[in-house]
């Protein structure tokens, strides 16, 4: 491979703004992987955000981009996967898996997109030190003719429809409005951009803490909601504490500890009988975090916490939620789904080019 920009580069990142900055340029926040493509030829290497190589996770991916990108070229952009009319996050992490014919089955089952929304290079020009107006431009020539399943991210300029798009298309699976100033370079590794995500609260169930991984004090919370039937499902952690909040919440949960045998997560103690129901395991790993431990402390659910969070992915949060306040005033069983918002429904096909 040889490219005037070569592998690996840190994608550039965006800060994190309560409002829509009017900078002239607005975009869909995807929910996905994000990754920079490196094609020369029939080479392709998918680049992550975290430099773990996505390449053998998305053949039929790398097919497509082959058809479809100029033949030397570097394009930042979204790995996602569309289910029917929206995102389907949960759905695009289970394609990361180490079996080869597991990864072949699912490019076919479930296959993924491609949304490319900034370029880096182009034949053997460097365009990081172009403002981002050209780099646009030169993406919107370099992909005119690209067909299904890739995509250049929609984009509008006036603030107004940037505001009108952050409701909208929440219903479809997206996280927020990404502002991009029309004269910014691109700056590896730099917060430059900005994001406007959704922020709304919710009463959760304390119902067991992890240890933070320098010493004895708090490191997570885990929160739980009761669901229709009654049962207390795991949906998610609290984590953002000053280290002396962290320090007296050691004390505070301390009179709440308990037996697993006497909490209602006491089952999931034995992780194959909460994979054979389905049910979220607070203690599971997973294929982003093998080998870091996830075993927890029970707690009597007892005690209710607020939590801000941006939206929830299928049953649970999709982010880690920040700390609000802690509420005395609520019963742990009046903590359920009903109090959680739900967008309306959002057709991906009104913004982007689906089949």
């Amino acid at each position: 491979m040889d490219l005037p920009v070569m592998p690996p580069i840190s994608p550039m990142l965006a800060k994190s703004v309560p409002s829509i900055p009017d900078v002239g340029h607005f975009e869909p926040k995807w929910d996905g992987f994000r990754t920079i493509v490196f094609k020369d030829g029939d080479e392709i290497i998918l680049g992550s955000r975290n430099e773990r190589p996505m390449t053998r996770y998305f053949p039929e991916l790398v097919e497509a981009l082959q058809k479809n990108l100029p033949d030397k070229c570097v394009i930042d952009g979204e790995i996602v996967l569309i289910a029917g009319n929206r995102l389907d996050f949960e759905g695009l992490q289970q394609r990361i898996h180490p079996a080869d014919s597991r990864v072949r089955m699912l490019a076919g089952s479930t296959p993924s997109s491609f949304i490319g929304f900034d370029i880096l290079a182009l034949g053997d020009e460097n365009l990081m030190d172009k403002p981002f107006s050209e780099r646009r431009a030169a993406l919107e020539q370099a992909l005119a003719k690209a067909e299904a399943p890739v995509y250049v991210t929609p984009a509008v300029t006036e603030l107004d429809q940037a505001q009108e798009w952050f409701v909208q298309l929440e219903g479809a699976g997206l996280d927020g409005i990404l502002s991009k100033p029309l004269g910014g370079t691109y700056q590896p590794n730099k917060r430059v951009m900005f994001k406007t995500k959704h922020e709304r609260t919710a009463d959760c169930v304390v119902a067991g803490f992890r240890w933070h991984k320098t010493g004895k004090v708090v490191g997570s919370m885990l929160l739980g909601l009761y669901n229709d039937a009654g049962q207390l499902q795991h949906v998610g952690v609290v984590a953002s504490f000053p280290m002396a909040k962290r320090e007296s919440l050691v004390a505070e949960l301390e009179p709440y500890q308990t037996e697993f045998s006497e909490h209602p997560w006491g089952q999931w103690a034995d992780q194959g009988d909460a994979a054979a129901t389905g049910s979220r395991m607070p203690g599971a790993q997973s294929r982003w975090s093998a080998g870091k431990d996830f075993s927890f402390v029970p707690l009597r659910p007892e005690l209710v916490i607020e939590v801000a969070y941006d939206y929830m992915e299928g049953d649970r949060f999709r982010h880690t939620t920040q700390f609000r306040r802690w509420r005395p005033d609520r019963t742990p069983e009046s903590c359920t789904y009903s109090q959680l918002e739900e967008p309306a429904d959002y057709d991906l096909g009104e913004i982007l080019r689906l089949p």
